[in-house]
């Protein structure tokens, strides 16, 4: 007997929605890998099949940001959090400061791990203001003999993005990417180091990337474990240790279709038509639903809102689950709403948002 799925609108922060074609190649080649008669996550990681997968993956990568020769493409295990503490053990030097911009959870997390490592402190902080702003460049007071500026370029839970980012000179810019990574082209050579997990934009959770400017490399401290060195995985390709084998062949799947959808650039253009779809539903219902970030900080991936109070917002959140939507619950730390529309979700779950938005607006109204 068939059992029958019934479509969803997957809006979840993360792990969120993969594209329908890289799914369904994943599918076709799940038992038997291009004809090695193996699933992918059977394969040695020493086998010539799996370092095509590897190494595609990390040409990918650079070919779509356009990374400089100066720069090493790592996959790392432990999560955006693990970098949180091996940022500051390899480059917050004893008598170096590392400052750090506080918009929201993640920025404090990484703080926190910096704070019990070395001197730490916050260059800006959008607390007071319930994080619903990115700073402006002027607010960023932080000294030029810094071993670096961190920053976290996307906020999941606040919903906002930073839309320019720091020239920091001599400063190592080192930016959490986690949440908005491949939405948009970047500039790499404007930082240091990148890091994001890949289970917002980019795959299935168990990955993560980093992007590391080689001269930073050698400014790393030589006495860390061999494994929370940068410089290990640098040296060893990523293969220092067993990776997550099946997780990087899907990011590299992930990019492959990013390049058949045009680009980056195309990417952009369909997150804002995406993002403006629910904004301006927002917008104008004539304060039935709030926005929380400023207009100037806006995030293209999650879309933050309340509603008048919370027994609205509940009544929301329930009619749209029975509707098909799916992950729209605001993180468990501020409530509210949130859609995260990362580049996996197509147009017309946004459009189906919004359509239901406004209808709920004149059903309650």
């Amino acid at each position: 007997m068939t059992q029958t799925i019934q479509p969803v609108y997957n809006f979840n922060a993360g792990p969120s929605a993969l594209p329908a074609a890289v799914l369904e190649k994943a599918q076709k080649e799940l038992i038997n890998f291009r004809g090695t008669g193996m699933s992918v996550m059977e394969l040695s990681h020493r086998s010539k099949p799996y370092e095509e997968v590897h190494n595609q993956a990390i040409e990918r990568l650079k070919k779509l940001y356009s990374i400089p020769e100066n720069y090493e493409v790592l996959f790392i295990q432990g999560g955006a959090s693990l970098q949180f503490s091996m940022v500051p053990i390899n480059f917050l030097q004893t008598g170096k400061k590392a400052g750090y911009v506080m918009t929201g959870v993640w920025s404090e997390k990484a703080f926190a791990e910096a704070e019990r490592l070395g001197d730490a402190y916050q260059v800006a902080s959008t607390e007071t203001d319930k994080h619903n702003r990115i700073p402006n460049l002027n607010e960023l007071n932080y000294n030029e003999d810094d071993a670096y500026l961190h920053i976290t370029t996307n906020n999941t839970i606040y919903g906002t993005q930073w839309k320019d980012y720091p020239d920091t000179g001599n400063v190592p810019l080192i930016a959490d990417m986690s949440s908005d990574i491949m939405s948009k082209p970047i500039d790499v050579s404007k930082f240091a180091l990148i890091y994001a997990g890949t289970q917002k934009n980019l795959g299935p959770s168990g990955v993560t990337v980093v992007i590391i400017r080689k001269d930073l490399l050698e400014k790393a401290n030589p006495d860390n474990p061999t494994i929370l060195k940068y410089a290990t995985h640098a040296k060893n390709n990523s293969l220092y240790h067993t990776p997550p084998t099946f997780g990087i062949y899907m990011l590299g799947e992930v990019l492959g279709w990013i390049e058949e959808c045009g680009g980056l650039e195309a990417v952009t253009q369909r997150n804002e038509e995406k993002a403006k779809l629910i904004y301006d539903v927002i917008d104008n219902s004539d304060g039935f639903y709030r926005g929380h970030a400023e207009l100037e900080s806006r995030s293209l991936m999650n879309i933050t809102f309340r509603l008048a109070d919370e027994a609205l917002e509940k009544k929301f959140l329930a009619e749209a689950k029975d509707a098909g939507f799916v992950g729209l619950n605001g993180h468990r730390s501020v409530g509210g709403c949130r859609a995260s529309a990362y580049n996996a979700v197509p147009v017309e779950a946004c459009k189906a948002l919004s359509e239901f938005m406004i209808q709920f607006q004149q059903n309650n109204h």
